[in-house]
């Protein structure tokens, strides 16, 4: 594991388990330079990290201090999964699993997945079908190592449930973007556009309790079916 990598871990471990309460001051960046022999650049980016996904805000002038160990890092619904959103639907969801493979971290890729390179990844391609229509299209990455024991069968119902019920991890937090996109071979070929020129692609990226990343995720939607919703507060 980096140096950057550990002082985030240890840093949000210690947010999360509350031994570091909210309003606590955290450790300076010369301390931690000193604890972890460590350069300046590795503690700020380490600091920044947690600033960014809503654990930490920097006070000018009296230095960072400790938000909610369980902060909303999106509005967006929440980290729910698939089954969970459209459990109401009942007998009219169907999800089918198009492709189900391992191969080693590399490419692009590892732009939105936080591991070495060459660790094992689990690509799952799932549609999603409402009322009969192909509406949605999931193209989950796992790393493998984290996620042990994925099967097609597993992949059909919900994996957050066996992740969070049989593998017994906590997820914790995610990162989301959300943007209108050309539709790729991938969408012509497994949803019913009729004729749509664009998807919308909410990408995630999804982080355990201890900090690490064990999912990156699209999640393309026909523009027809869906909206999003969300309450602004100021």
């Amino acid at each position: 594991m980096s140096k950057y990598n550990q002082i985030y871990t240890d840093l949000l471990a210690n947010i999360t388990t509350e031994r570091l309460q909210r309003g606590t001051r955290l450790p300076s960046e010369t301390e931690l330079m000193d604890a972890y022999q460590a350069s300046r650049g590795t503690v700020r980016r380490a600091i920044e990290q947690l600033q960014e996904r809503g654990f930490a805000q920097k006070i000018h002038g009296k230095g960072t201090f400790v938000l909610s160990p369980n902060p909303i890092e999106f509005q967006l619904g929440g980290i729910v999964s698939f089954h969970e959103t459209h459990a109401d639907l009942g007998d009219d969801v169907h999800t089918d699993v198009v492709e189900f493979t391992q191969f080693p971290l590399e490419g692009s890729l590892l732009q939105h997945i936080e591991a070495e390179p060459g660790t094992l990844i689990t690509r799952i391609k799932r549609v999603r079908r409402i009322g009969g229509k192909r509406v949605i299209l999931d193209i989950n990455h796992f790393v493998a190592d984290l996620i042990p024991g994925l099967d097609r069968t597993i992949a059909e119902q919900s994996i957050y449930a066996f992740i969070e019920q049989t593998l017994q991890l906590h997820i914790s937090y995610a990162q989301r973007t959300i943007e209108a996109l050309p539709r790729g071979k991938d969408d012509q070929a497994h949803l019913d556009l009729e004729g749509q020129s664009h998807v919308i692609v909410v990408s995630n990226q999804t982080f355990l309790q201890d900090g690490r990343q064990f999912e990156y995720t699209e999640s393309r939607h026909t523009l027809d079916k869906f909206y999003f919703s969300d309450i602004a507060r100021r």
